[in-house]
């Protein structure tokens, strides 16, 4: 039987998967995160080598390890589960190399959302919720589309500017929990974050 699903997702980008105290960071949000904390391993512009190595770093720490888009590096490393992009493989593919895993769907809208969950996705992770730095062209899809996806009965991680303000609103909007990048490694004490928000989703 398979753990729950972590509520707090620490998800990394090229600029975190190259810095020099990265395994610092992680083991200090992994203090705050405890058992219900994940580590996404994630680099779009990452080689695999670089993918793999960030897996390995973040795999070291006691929390979730879960792999974008790499299923090689997941299966490697038996990470606990998967993100898929809209252009990865089908979440079908993807069961069939680890039944065990836990096989999430990334969504923007309503309609990619029901998509995910007929396709058997376990999780979708739903954004950008607010306006974020990190994808700056791209529009939120807001709290009324987040809560209309949060119904289709499956857990909702969401994402896109979520800070330790925003966690209580993404929660009273339906969602299961959240995921992060700059407000958990780019905080001066990432333990406090991390725990923060955790408080705010239970």
């Amino acid at each position: 039987m398979r753990a729950p699903l972590p509520r707090l997702h620490a998800i990394t980008d090229e600029r975190i998967a190259r810095r020099p105290d990265l395994d610092a960071l992680a083991q200090v949000l992994a203090i705050g995160g405890g058992a219900d904390l994940a580590f996404h391993a994630r680099g779009r512009a990452l080689t695999g080598l670089e993918h793999y190595d960030l897996a390995v770093h973040l795999s070291i720490v006691p929390s979730a390890l879960f792999v974008n888009d790499r299923l090689d590096v997941a299966l490697a490393l038996n990470a606990v589960g998967v993100q898929l992009g809209t252009g990865s493989l089908p979440v079908s593919a993807a069961r069939r190399l680890d039944t065990a895993w836990w096989i999430g769907k990334s969504v923007h809208a309503l309609a990619e959302a029901e998509a995910a969950q007929a396709e058997g996705a376990d999780y979708l992770l739903v954004g950008p919720v607010y306006a974020t730095g990190t994808h700056p062209g791209r529009a939120p899809i807001g709290l009324d589309t987040l809560g209309r996806i949060a119904r289709l009965d499956l857990p909702v991680i969401a994402i896109g500017g979520i800070d330790t303000e925003r966690a209580l609103e993404v929660k009273a909007a339906g969602a299961y929990g959240t995921a992060a990048i700059r407000a958990l490694w780019e905080s001066a004490d990432p333990e406090g974050p991390a725990r923060w928000m955790l408080e705010d989703l239970q």
